[in-house]
């Protein structure tokens, strides 16, 4: 892949996943204060836990944008890709294959997005070694 479209891939998928994690993370603190019986009864979890989830998400939204804290980014990545896992593991457990198949079909979908966003991340958004060689050996 040449750095053009590796670049173009990068952005597009970083873009994508920024777009529906975030605006699902507004969405969830809106939800809160507008339509508090929402997806609550379906899942069992309090609302104030969407609300939480919804202010993560959208911060985790703008990590994943900003220049440079690759440290962050990373922090970011993995909480977006437990987020999304864990809402299919959420659906999946209340027997969600029916009616709210695309609630779990969507997010798997935006974590293969949120995977292959990190995996084409630039160096420059890497956090880079983390354990140093010594003597030419890995420690």
């Amino acid at each position: 892949m040449t750095t053009k479209a590796k670049s173009l891939a990068y952005w597009t998928t970083t873009i994508l996943v920024a777009f529906f994690i975030g605006s699902g993370g507004v969405a969830q603190m809106w939800q809160y204060h507008v339509n508090p019986h929402g997806v609550v009864p379906v899942l069992g979890y309090p609302l104030y836990f969407f609300a939480i989830l919804g202010f993560w998400k959208a911060l985790g939204a703008i990590a994943i944008l900003v220049p440079r804290f690759p440290r962050l980014k990373e922090w970011a990545y993995a909480g977006i890709f437990f987020d999304l896992t864990g809402a299919v593991a959420s659906v999946a457990a209340v027997g969600g294959y029916g009616i709210y198949a695309f609630h779990i079909l969507a997010p798997l979908i935006i974590a293969g997005l949120t995977v292959a966003s990190w995996a084409l991340r630039p160096e420059s958004r890497r956090i880079g070694i983390l354990i140093p060689a010594k003597n030419g050996r890995p420690v």
